[in-house]
């Protein structure tokens, strides 16, 4: 039994996810905080891609981002979320060791793409802004797609990457994940054997899918901001930073709490599960709101579907 395991490069079959907190009296408040979250996560983003999908009126390059990202937050906090709610519920929250690198493997595909895909969507915005005369000729539908498969294959190269590194580790004895969800840093602190290269695949993947797109979206950002400065109307200017302000704050608490996990290696991962909550829970929550519920032509969309499904059920 025991070589057939070292065959498979561990000797841990299986592992025990500690949760994001110990304290007795805060599992069930956490449980009912954390279900509440996971349903507006699970009903706004399905919601907003099956409003986008059903309406052609929406069939619009920004719609066609929005879309993506919804259905990338959608399943990312679908990878992880009921794993974590039994945190609350059981006394060990068992995950196999293949369930593991899974989950892993998902997490990071799905939080790599929202970088990308983001980065899209600022991109979109700054050819809507500052170049609208040839925005239809640029942002093709084959443009858009070339956008979002790069997205996609981006993160399955990054996610590649580190769970290929991840699996060539060895686990001995320890197995409980200080966290809750299979993450690269919690998994490090297991390993009883080198995690050198491990930790400079993270430096480098980690700092490139940081540090790209967020330049790209500073950039762009500077561009939208600069053409919005020239709006002669106060109320034209208003709104468009109004959009603007709420878009990079979202972007800011994305960005900034994944670099504030991943690249400061003096955290406690203490620390670090609670910043990790921001991007994990609370951006895929936000980003229907953020992204499509202020906005007009999502509102009208939905309106037209409430009526729609509203007389079906009177006649």
């Amino acid at each position: 039994m025991i070589s057939m395991l070292a065959g498979n490069g561990s000797l841990v079959t299986e592992f025990v996810l500690a949760g994001l907190t110990d304290r007795p009296e805060l599992q069930l408040p956490l449980f009912y905080l954390f279900l509440m979250i996971y349903i507006i996560t699970v009903l706004g983003n399905f919601g907003l891609v099956t409003l986008i999908g059903l309406n052609p009126h929406l069939h619009t390059p920004m719609y066609y981002f929005l879309f993506n990202l919804s259905f990338i937050d959608l399943c990312c906090s679908s990878v992880f979320s009921p794993k974590m709610l039994m945190n609350f519920i059981c006394e060990k929250n068992i995950i196999s060791h293949v369930g593991c690198m899974t989950q892993l493997f998902l997490f990071l595909f799905f939080v790599i793409s929202e970088c990308y895909m983001l980065t899209s969507m600022a991109y979109d915005r700054y050819l809507a802004i500052c170049n609208p005369l040839l925005y239809k000729v640029i942002m093709s539908p084959r443009v858009c797609s070339m956008l979002s498969f790069a997205s996609y294959g981006i993160a399955f190269a990054g996610a590649s990457a580190h769970t290929g590194c991840m699996l060539r580790l060895t686990f001995c004895n320890a197995n409980v994940i200080n966290h809750y969800l299979c993450d690269i840093l919690p998994l490090l602190q297991l390993s009883c054997t080198s995690t050198y290269v491990n930790e400079v695949v993270v430096l480098i993947v980690v700092g490139i899918n940081i540090t790209v797109p967020s330049f790209t979206i500073l950039i762009s950002y500077v561009f939208i901001l600069a053409n919005i400065l020239n709006i002669k109307s106060t109320q034209g200017r208003s709104k468009a930073f109004s959009t603007c302000s709420s878009h990079a704050m979202a972007i800011s608490l994305f960005f900034g709490s994944g670099a504030f996990m991943y690249l400061n290696r003096s955290e406690s991962l203490e620390h670090g599960k609670v910043s990790s909550v921001f991007y994990t829970n609370v951006v895929p929550m936000l980003n229907p709101l953020i992204y499509s519920f202020r906005n007009k032509d999502v509102k009208i969309a939905l309106r037209k579907v409430v009526v729609k499904v509203h007389s079906r059920f009177i006649s």
